[in-house]
C-alpha cells in the first residue's frame, strides 16, 4: 500500500436539534449518505481488510464485521492487521482494548483522532460542559483507550483539565477539593470507590464544587439505582456515555431524558439486529446493536457487531433531537449472558437490584464454568460498620422478586473485593477468600 492516499478530510461534527434554524432531518439523513459513500468508495480503492470483504458485495448486501475476523486478521497480519486505509506514516495515534487476552491494536491518523474527540466534546457539551469549568480525568493514561478522548476533548472546549494519573484514590480526592474541580470523568464503579473513601476520611464530597459526572466503561451510569447512589453521594448529576476502542464515541446522555442515551446518528449508522439470526428488529425490541462509523477512514468499521444488546427508539426527545435513543443505555453485553434456571440474566440486571441496598458497598457474581447454570452464587461486601443481620435474606427475596429466582448469597468482609478505577470485574470464576 503507497502513501498517496492521505487522510485530509475537513469537516465539523454537527449536534443538530429541531430548533435549531437551518437543521433539516432529510438534508442531514442525505449528508450522512453522501458521507458514507465517499468512505465506502475510499476503502474499497485502499483498504486491503474491506477490500477482501467487499468484493463482489452491493451496497445492499453489505456485510457485518465482527470483532473475531479484526482479531484474526490481526493475529495473522502483526502487528495491527490489514484494516488500515493509509500506509502506516499516515498514523499518528495507537490504542488497544482492554479486559481481553487479544487486545484489538486500533491506529489513528491525525484526522480520524480529531473526529474521536470531537464526539467526546459533543459528550461534555450535552453534559452541559463548558469553557470555564474544572474537569479531572482520574486515569492511569497508558494504551487503553478509557479516557484519552474526553481528557484532549475537554482541552479542545477550553476547560482547565487536570490530569490524575499515578495517584492514590485519597490523593485524588485532595486534589480534587484543592483545585475546585467541577466535573468528573470516571467509571461508575470508581465514582462510588470516590464517595467511599471520601466518605471514610470524612471529606465532604457531597459540599464540593463538583456539579457534573461523565461516567463511562460500565452500564452503571444508565442504572437507576447505582445514578441514585452516586449523585446523592457526590450532590451531582450524572451524564452516562458509551464507545468502544474500535468503533469511537456513539452514545450521550442529553439532559431531558436520564433513562436513555442517544445515539450520534450524524457520524454513525445504528442497526439493531437479532443476534442469533441477524435480521433486523423492530423499534423498541431488544437486540444486538450494530455501527458503522463516518469518520474513521484510517481504521474504519463497516457494519461492526458490537456485542451490546440495547432497545432501540426512534422518537423525538424532549431536548428536541430526533437522533436515535437506547432505553436504559446499554442492558448487557450478549457475551455476559448468564442462563439461571431458563431465565436470561445480565451482571447489569443484578447490579439494579443490588444496588437499593444500602448497605451493599460491591458485590461480584460467581459463576463456573458451565452454562446453563442451576444456581447462581452472589458474593457482597457490606460497607464497614453497617448493621448486616439479615441483610443476605433481603438480597436473595429481593433478587427473587424481580428476577423470578433464588440466588445464594454470601457476604464477604469489607474491602475484600477487588476495586478498578477503570472496568470492574463483575462476574468472577471462584468464591474470594
Amino acid at each position: 500500500m503507497g502513501c498517496d492516499g492521505a487522510d485530509r478530510r475537513t469537516y465539523t461534527m454537527s449536534d443538530p436539534v429541531r430548533e435549531q434554524p437551518g437543521w433539516n432531518e432529510g438534508a442531514e439523513l442525505g449528508v450522512r449518505a453522501s458521507r458514507f459513500g465517499e468512505m465506502l468508495d475510499t476503502i474499497r480503492r485502499s483498504n486491503p481488510f474491506y477490500q477482501r470483504k467487499l468484493s463482489g458485495a452491493s451496497i445492499e448486501t453489505l456485510p457485518f464485521t465482527t470483532r473475531a475476523e479484526i482479531q484474526q486478521d490481526q493475529i495473522e497480519n502483526p502487528p495491527y492487521g490489514t484494516n488500515l486505509t493509509f500506509c502506516l506514516e499516515r498514523f499518528v495515534r495507537l490504542h488497544q482494548t482492554s479486559g481481553t487476552t487479544t487486545p484489538l491494536r486500533w491506529l489513528d491518523t491525525a484526522e480520524s483522532w480529531a473526529w474521536f474527540r470531537d464526539g467526546w466534546r459533543l459528550v461534555l457539551e450535552c453534559a452541559g460542559v463548558v469553557p470555564s469549568d474544572r474537569v479531572l480525568v482520574p486515569f492511569s493514561f497508558g494504551p487503553f483507550i478509557g479516557f484519552w478522548g474526553g481528557f484532549e476533548a475537554a482541552i479542545d472546549l477550553g476547560c482547565f483539565v487536570l490530569p490524575a494519573g499515578g495517584m492514590t484514590t485519597s490523593a485524588r480526592l485532595r486534589y480534587l477539593l484543592d483545585h475546585a474541580v467541577t466535573v468528573v470523568c470516571c467509571t461508575p464503579t470508581y465514582a462510588m470507590r470516590l464517595a467511599e473513601v471520601a466518605q471514610t476520611e470524612g471529606l465532604d464530597l457531597a459540599g464540593s464544587a463538583v456539579r457534573v459526572l461523565v461516567v463511562a466503561g460500565e452500564p452503571g451510569g444508565s442504572i437507576p439505582a447505582t445514578r441514585r447512589r452516586i449523585e446523592s453521594a457526590w450532590g451531582a448529576r450524572v451524564f452516562d456515555h458509551s464507545g468502544m476502542t474500535e468503533i469511537g464515541a456513539y452514545g450521550f446522555q442529553c439532559g431531558s431524558d436520564p433513562t436513555s442515551m442517544h445515539v450520534l446518528e450524524t457520524e454513525f449508522i445504528p442497526e439493531v439486529i437479532d443476534p442469533t439470526s441477524g435480521a433486523g428488529v423492530a423499534d423498541g425490541t431488544e437486540g444486538e446493536l450494530v455501527l458503522t462509523n463516518l469518520g474513521r477512514w484510517g481504521s474504519p468499521l463497516i457494519r461492526y457487531r458490537t456485542g451490546d444488546l440495547v432497545r432501540m427508539i426512534r422518537s423525538r426527545c424532549a431536548c428536541g433531537r430526533w437522533f436515535a435513543r437506547l432505553q436504559g443505555g446499554i442492558l448487557g453485553r450478549a457475551d455476559d449472558m448468564l442462563v439461571v434456571r431458563g431465565n436470561n440474566v445480565f451482571p447489569s440486571t443484578i447490579e439494579g437490584v443490588l444496588r437499593e441496598f444500602d448497605e451493599v458497598a460491591e458485590f461480584a457474581i460467581v459463576s463456573g464454568l458451565q452454562r446453563p447454570l442451576t444456581e447462581l452464587a452472589i458474593a457482597v461486601e457490606p460497607k464497614a460498620g453497617v448493621g448486616v443481620d439479615g441483610l443476605a435474606e433481603r438480597i436473595v427475596e429481593g433478587v427473587r422478586d424481580r428476577l423470578h429466582f433464588r440466588p445464594t448469597v454470601r457476604l464477604v468482609s469489607p474491602g475484600s473485593l477487588l476495586r478498578s478505577e477503570m472496568k470492574s470485574r463483575r462476574v468472577i470464576p471462584e468464591s474470594p477468600g
